[in-house]
């Protein structure tokens, strides 16, 4: 199809295509997977459209967004995707509000260059996705599903889990795209929770906390938030021990709902 209009791939996009359409048609029944009949989706990086007509024939609504304006006129121009409404825009900077209803949802296969904030973003949006289906590199995968104390493990890792619960549901080689990756990939399924993982009395101070425990990571958490808060460590050390912590702790051994009660703690003193 690319060749027949004189196109390659843009490095510029990160354009690396689906090709294997059973994993479209995989990551469709997963992104639809409990919604109602016609939910409305939001597909990032429609690319040509592998993707794109995989949900249409899951019944969902899809608003199909593409950077591309040459790719965005191809995906116009086929029958077999009139029914999704085409987007040329840049994911990073679109306005959701304007696609966003009640319990919408985000799939696709992100560009490897914006995935890490492109679903920050979409993880902290007031009104965000309920659900969010994304094909990523691999290493991006291990950093939003990490456990603590592995070396995938960090800021961004609570971020998400703070917010959403995380799947990792399979993985892909690079010969399931054109061109081929010089990376894995996998998808990751985020599902928005009820609430909060933990519930904490000061927002500001806990994610504070969160992000200065990593900000020196072969530093004490002690060490490291003095440094980052501009706090005495002897203070860090007492709220710690509150928390039946050892006062050597670093930072990475620290669960979520750690974080919560070092964060209350240090609010106490």
């Amino acid at each position: 199809m690319l060749a027949q209009r004189g196109l390659r791939p843009k490095k510029r996009y990160g354009q690396n295509f689906l090709v294997n359409t059973a994993t479209a048609r995989r990551i469709a029944r997963l992104s639809l997977e409990g919604a109602p009949v016609e939910s409305s989706i939001v597909e990032i990086g429609a690319g040509t459209g592998a993707l794109t007509l995989a949900l249409l024939e899951e019944k969902a609504r899809v608003t199909a967004i593409e950077i591309d304006p040459e790719l965005a006129a191809i995906l116009r121009a086929r029958e077999d995707l009139s029914a999704a409404t085409i987007v040329e825009a840049d994911a990073l900077t679109y306005d959701y509000a304007a696609v966003a209803s009640p319990q919408w949802r985000v799939a696709g296969n992100l560009p490897y260059n914006i995935a890490t904030p492109l679903l920050l973003r979409f993880i902290e949006m007031v009104e965000g996705p309920q659900m969010i289906t994304a094909m990523v590199q691999r290493d991006v995968a291990e950093r939003f599903a990490a456990a603590p104390g592995t070396a995938a493990y960090g800021s961004l890792t609570i971020a998400a889990q703070y917010a959403m619960t995380i799947e990792r549901c399979f993985s892909l080689p690079p010969s399931a795209f054109f061109p081929a990756p010089k990376v894995q990939s996998s998808v990751i399924r985020l599902t928005r929770r009820e609430r909060p993982a933990v519930t904490v009395h000061e927002p500001e101070r806990f994610w504070k906390v969160v992000r200065g425990a990593f900000a020196y990571r072969r530093k004490t958490l002690a060490n490291s938030l003095s440094i980052a808060l501009s706090l005495d460590r002897r203070v860090i050390a007492r709220a710690l021990v509150a928390c039946n912590l050892p006062t050597e702790i670093r930072g990475e051994r620290l669960d979520l709902g750690d974080f919560a009660r070092v964060a209350d703690a240090l609010a106490e003193e």
